[in-house]
């Protein structure tokens, strides 16, 4: 901004005011572009008006321009902050408002989603989807502890540090009631950590092998063959159904059999679905006893 372009003094010599035609000589007076005049007459006919204040920048006042607008020296304040700009750094926004530097920078800024106030170059903060907050302001939905620049799970509009999501949103294991945070498997519709759903027995993990249930444990095939499993009358072995040949079970009185291995003891008749004889604690056939 400058100075204005009129010179202010004291008449000596004889003139008269270009304007009310009023004798000069001795009196105060104004001189713009070659012309004389009073100093009422200047601030009604000549003088600039206030970009500010709206009102004549008389002959008394320090007057300051730019871009022509024109402001009494004391008008010439930041609109934010109102700081004097004389001789300070400053920007003609709109509405033919003058701002100083910081104001500006701080006007021009992001602002914060959480304290809604800027963020100004140097303050640390946190990015995510074209939003930002300070590093301080970007904190957890539920806890309300500062999440700043850790990690964090985002719900919606809401934001959530590692442990509040874990207990919010995680899946709960069956067995051990904590939430699984990473891996795990479902069994029958239930989720379970990979270390919870193991063999009753030897307790080795059972997740991507061969198992069986039995009421609410579970046995890997080798345990439940040795500790669970009914053995057959017939070739003694254990009767594992689902795990190998012989998926049918036939049991008589306190005994079971493979279905294959329930057959006739003298002709060696397959026998399972089909009638039979129990003799001396032998099964046979509905034929043989007759030939024994």
């Amino acid at each position: 901004a400058g100075p204005g372009s009129y010179t202010v003094g004291t008449m000596s010599e004889r003139f008269d005011c270009h304007y009310c035609r009023d004798p000069l000589q001795g009196k105060k007076y104004v001189q713009k572009e070659g012309r004389h005049c009073c100093v009422k007459c200047f601030e009604k006919f000549c003088a600039n008006t206030c970009t500010e204040c709206k009102k004549p920048i008389g002959a008394d006042s320090k007057e300051l321009h730019f871009k022509n607008r024109y402001w009494h020296d004391n008008c010439f304040r930041c609109f934010k902050c109102y700081t004097s700009l004389v001789n300070e750094p400053f920007m003609l926004r709109e509405n033919n408002k003058v701002w100083c530097s910081n104001c500006t920078a701080a006007e021009d800024a992001p602002r914060c989603k959480g304290c809604f106030k800027p963020i100004i170059a140097g303050d640390q903060n946190v990015e995510y989807k074209k939003m930002v907050w300070h590093k301080d302001c970007f904190i957890c939905s539920q806890c309300k502890q500062v999440i700043g620049s850790g990690s964090f799970f985002p719900k919606g509009d809401e934001f959530y540090c590692v442990s509040c999501h874990e207990h919010k949103f995680a899946k709960t294991c069956a067995k051990c009631k904590n939430p699984i945070t990473s891996g795990g498997l479902t069994y029958q519709e239930q989720p379970w950590h990979s270390e919870c759903f193991i063999c009753s027995n030897c307790k080795k993990q059972l997740g991507g092998k061969r198992f069986t249930a039995v009421e609410d444990q579970f046995y890997c095939v080798e345990c439940y063959k040795e500790c669970v499993a009914k053995k057959c009358a017939g070739c003694k072995n254990p009767i594992t159904a689902g795990f190998g040949r012989g998926t049918n079970v036939v049991n008589y009185e306190d005994e079971s059999w493979h279905d294959y291995c329930f057959k006739c003891t003298k002709c060696a008749r397959g026998l399972a679905n089909k009638r039979f004889v129990c003799h001396n604690g032998k099964i046979y056939c509905a034929e043989c006893p007759k030939r024994l």
